[in-house]
């Protein structure tokens, strides 16, 4: 029996799904599909600059499955822009989630965001209590 896929994290999620080469009727194309997650791959760790290490908690997966997840990525796209396909972006197992979480300090109300994946900060960085909560917004 396989193993289920774990929901990969995903912080942003645009309107637009859909890319094709200019000039060529859609009738004409043929189509390669890019998940939600491997989309996500792709801005964090080329357009943001992350690490392996570092996306994958962001995303809630292992350093070598982003990696794998970022490679399939590549490759769909690689595939589209050589031969001129269309990339219809659609699917995967994901959850979407806030990019950062805000905190809270119960001492000074001083109000700080931490990256997803980072864990719980150890104190205020304004007064360095430890009371502090998380909010959302």
């Amino acid at each position: 029996m396989v193993r289920p896929k774990k929901n990969r994290l995903v912080a942003f999620n645009p309107e637009i799904s859909y890319f094709k080469p200019r000039g060529i009727p859609m009738v004409d194309l043929e189509e390669v599909s890019l998940t939600v997650d491997e989309r996500e791959s792709i801005r964090l760790s080329d357009l943001l600059g992350l690490s392996y290490e570092e996306a994958g908690q962001r995303m809630g997966v292992s350093r070598a499955t982003f990696g794998r997840i970022i490679q399939r990525a590549r490759k769909v796209i690689a595939d589209a822009l050589i031969n001129g396909k269309a990339i219809n972006v659609d699917g995967g197992n994901y959850t979407i989630v806030e990019d950062n979480r805000i905190f809270v300090c119960d001492k000074c109300n001083y109000k700080w965001d931490e990256p997803l994946g980072t864990g719980k900060p150890e104190s205020c960085p304004a007064c360095n209590s430890r009371y502090f909560h998380r909010v959302s917004e």
